[in-house]
């Protein structure tokens, strides 16, 4: 497990692009990989990667380089892929429906169990069971840690509610702004920021 808990948002980011590659990489046949390949692979500086594993411990050995296999195996359980984590969902409708629909949840972040919606009984066709948000403390699943949530209206009040009941940990698609405690943890999901910031990154190498 990370040695470091502090470790950088750019950091954490990386991790999954690690993944991925190795991925690749074991598809390909390639057992073993030093840091200078990979980082031709993914396009990241040397350094950076051994700082990066280095947050997670002694992975490779000077001269041989980094077990392709072993890398996995490291990274799928630091990005929750070897826990049975619990996720729940927070607003059915279209967007969350879709996210519910991405056939990429399947093993790689744990399994969405249940939703939540302020109208329960206008979500149809889905595969998990949907409550009421009112009756969250009486269905949470124990154990729960992570909250996607996908509300338009009374987010403030609806994050806050989610802490009470034991979340440390939110996935933001409201694009609106809330405030959680300093041991609560959240990320944006803001499809249109990233694309402003590929435009802003686009023009500015004309």
């Amino acid at each position: 497990m990370l040695k470091n808990k502090a470790v950088p948002k750019a950091t954490l980011q990386r991790y999954p692009i690690y993944l991925k590659a190795l991925r690749k990489l074991k598809d390909n046949n390639v057992e073993k990989i030093m840091s200078k390949e990979l980082a031709e692979y993914v396009d990241i500086q040397p350094t950076t990667i051994r700082r990066d594993f280095s947050l997670i411990g002694s992975l490779g050995k000077q001269g041989y380089g980094y077990d392709v296999e072993s890398l996995i195996e490291v990274f799928s359980e630091e990005l929750g892929m070897g826990f049975d984590e619990k996720i729940i969902l927070v607003g059915a409708g279209n967007l969350g429906k879709a996210l519910l629909n991405y056939n990429r949840w399947d093993n790689v972040v744990g399994e969405i169990v249940c939703a939540f919606d302020i109208n329960p009984e206008q979500v149809t066709n889905l595969n998990i069971p949907v409550y009421d948000f009112k009756d969250l403390s009486k269905y949470m699943p124990k154990g729960c840690r992570i909250a996607i949530v996908c509300v338009s209206q009374d987010v403030q009040q609806t994050v806050d509610r989610l802490i009470e009941c034991g979340i440390k940990g939110i996935a933001d698609f409201t694009h609106q702004h809330f405030q959680v405690p300093k041991n609560v943890s959240v990320r944006n999901v803001d499809v249109v920021s990233t694309i402003q910031e590929l435009v802003f990154e686009t023009n500015a190498r004309r």
